[in-house]
C-alpha cells in the first residue's frame, strides 16, 4: 500500500521592514559566528551570511539580493489548516538497528542526580522509532564492542565515577561500562574530552544501562580536532578522518554548554568538530545551551567540519521524547551544525525548543536566534535526510518549528521519506507548503511517504 504525504500549507506570518509577505513564503538570513576557540593550523571556521531574499515561491529558486531580516515584526501563528496530498513508495525490506532501553530508574554514581533519563525514576522508553522501517547502512550501525579496549567500573555503581569516564575518553579506544546489573547515572564533574592522538576510534557503549549527566552544570562530551589543547594531529584539522567518535546505547542527560563560546558555542550534551561522528541507539534529555544568539545552537548536539563532508549518522535515537524532556537552546533544540550533512534514521525528536529572539542576523534591539525547534542547519553545501523519523511537538520562536535549513549558496538538499512531522509551530516564519520547515536550498524538499502537518 502506498503511504500518503499530507502537506499542510501555512502563511508566513511576519515580514521585515519595507518587505511584504507574498506567495506564503517568508525568507531568512543567517550567519555563523567566527570561531572563537584557540588558534589552529587551518583557517578559522568560515562564517556565512545570507542576504535577505525577496518573498518567492519555494520552487522558484529565488536569487539573493539585499533585504531585511525576514522575521522582523510581530510573530504570527503556527501551522494550521489543510492542504494537498501526494503519494510515494514506502520504504520496505529494511534492516533496522537494534533499539535499547534508556537508563531510567538509575542508581546514582559519583554524586549523580538520580532518576536516569526520566523524572521520578521510572523506566525510560527504548530509544528511537521502532516502527521507522528505514534500512540502516553498515557504516551507520552500532560498533562491535564485545572486545573493549577499556572498561569503566569494576561491577558496582560506586566504581563508575566521573573521573573514570573522563580518563577513559581521554585514553580512547572502545569503552564499555561495568557498573552492576541495574541502570546507573554518572554525573560528570568535568567534561569528558577526546585526545585527538588517541584514536583512531573512540566508542562509548553504555549497554542501555548508563546515563551520562552534566548535572545541569556542564557539557558532557567534547571532541575538537582544531583545539590545540586536545592535540593537533594533522596540518588540516578541519578535514581529517580521525578520531572517529561513536556514542551508542547511552543516555545523555542535563548537559549544559551555556556560556561556552568555543567555535561559536552550543552542544549542551556533545560538541564535535572534525573527524567523524555517529549516534546509535541513544537518548538525549533535558540538555541546554545558550538561550540567545543568532547562530548558537544544538542543545544536544553541535557538529562542525566532518571529514570530506561525509554525513553524521543518527540512528534509532531519541531527542526529548516526552514533555519536559526536550532540549532548549537559542537555535536547534536538539541538533545544530554549520556545513555538515546529516542522515537521520528511525529516530524521534519531540518537545525541543528554539527560544532565541530576533532570528539571524538579529533584528535591531534583539539578541537573535529562535529558529529550528528540533534541527538547525546552516552553511553552504550540505544535505539532510530524514527517514523513518518522527518530529513532533517541537517549537521555534522564530522560524522552522521542526527544521531550519539554510544553504547559503543554494546547493543544499533535503529529503523526507517515511517520516512524520506534525505539531511543530513556527511563531515567525516557515516555507509555504512545508509546515514546520523553513528551507532555502537547491530545490524544494523532496517528500515521500510522509506526513507533514
Amino acid at each position: 500500500m502506498l503511504a500518503t504525504v499530507l502537506l499542510v500549507a501555512t502563511a508566513a506570518c511576519s515580514s521585515g521592514p519595507g518587505e511584504g509577505v507574498a506567495a506564503e513564503l517568508t525568507t531568512s538570513s543567517t550567519a555563523a559566528p567566527a570561531a572563537t576557540g584557540p588558534a589552529a593550523p587551518e583557517p578559522a571556521l568560515q562564517t556565512s551570511v545570507v542576504p535577505g531574499l525577496p518573498v518567492a515561491d519555494p520552487a522558484a529558486g529565488a536569487s539573493p539580493e539585499d533585504g531585511a531580516n525576514p522575521a522582523a515584526g510581530a510573530p504570527g501563528s503556527g501551522s494550521t489548516g489543510s492542504g494537498t496530498t501526494a503519494a510515494g513508495a514506502s520504504p520496505g525490506g529494511a534492516t533496522t538497528a537494534n533499539g535499547g532501553a534508556g537508563a531510567g530508574g538509575a542508581t546514582t554514581a559519583n554524586g549523580g542526580t538520580g532518576g536516569g533519563a526520566t523524572p521520578g525514576g521510572g523506566p525510560a522508553a527504548p530509544a528511537g522509532n521502532p516502527s521507522g522501517g528505514a534500512a540502516v547502512p553498515a557504516e551507520a550501525r552500532a560498533v562491535d564492542t564485545s572486545s573493549p579496549t577499556r572498561v569503566v567500573g569494576t561491577g558496582t555503581p560506586a566504581s563508575c565515577t566521573s573521573a573514570a569516564v573522563v580518563e577513559a575518553v581521554a585514553a580512547g579506544g572502545i569503552i564499555t561500562f561495568a557498573c552492576g546489573p541495574d541502570p546507573v547515572t554518572i554525573t560528570l564533574q568535568a567534561t569528558a574530552k577526546v585526545v585527538n592522538a588517541n584514536g583512531p576510534d573512540v566508542v562509548l557503549d553504555g549497554g542501555n544501562k548508563v546515563t551520562l549527566s552534566g548535572g545541569g552544570q556542564r557539557r558532557i562530551l567534547y571532541m575538537n580536532t582544531c583545539d590545540q589543547a586536545q592535540g593537533w594531529t594533522t596540518s588540516h584539522c578541519n578535514d581529517q578522518d580521525t578520531p572517529r567518535l561513536t556514542v551508542q546505547n547511552l543516555t545523555f542527560a542535563d548537559g549544559n554548554a551555556t556560556g561556552d563560546t568555543t567555535d561559536g558555542g552550543g552542544g549542551g550534551a556533545v560538541f564535535v568538530r572534525g573527524g567523524r561522528f555517529k549516534v546509535v541507539n541513544s537518548t538525549f534529555v533535558r540538555n541546554r545551551c545558550d538561550g540567545t544568539g543568532p547562530d548558537v545552537g544544538g542543545a544536544a548536539l553541535r557538529v562542525l567540519d566532518q571529514y570530506r563532508d561525509q554525513p553524521v549518522y543518527v540512528v534509532n535515537s531519541t531527542f526529548g521524547g516526552a514533555p519536559g524532556q526536550g532540549g532548549v537552546c537559542s537555535n536547534g533544540g536538539a541538533i545544530s551544525s554549520i556545513g555538515v550533512s546529516w542522515v537521520v534514521l528511525n529516530s524521534v525528536f519531540t518537545h525541543n525548543q528554539a527560544v532565541g529572539r530576533g532570528a539571524n542576523p538579529a533584528r535591531g534591539g534583539t539578541p537573535g536566534g529562535g529558529s529550528g525547534g528540533a534541527i538547525y542547519l546552516d552553511g553552504n553545501r550540505f544535505t539532510l535526510q530524514l527517514t523513518g523519523t518522527r518530529i513532533e511537538d517541537n517549537h521555534a520562536s522564530e522560524g522552522g518549528g521542526a527544521v531550519f535549513f539554510v544553504s547559503n549558496d543554494r546547493t543544499g538538499t533535503m529529503a523526507v521519506d517515511g517520516s512524520t512531522l506534525r505539531r511543530n509551530p513556527s511563531d515567525g516564519f516557515e516555507t509555504a507548503g512545508f509546515p514546520g520547515i523553513f528551507f532555502l536550498g537547491q530545490s524544494p524538499p523532496a517528500v515521500s511517504s510522509s506526513t507533514l502537518s
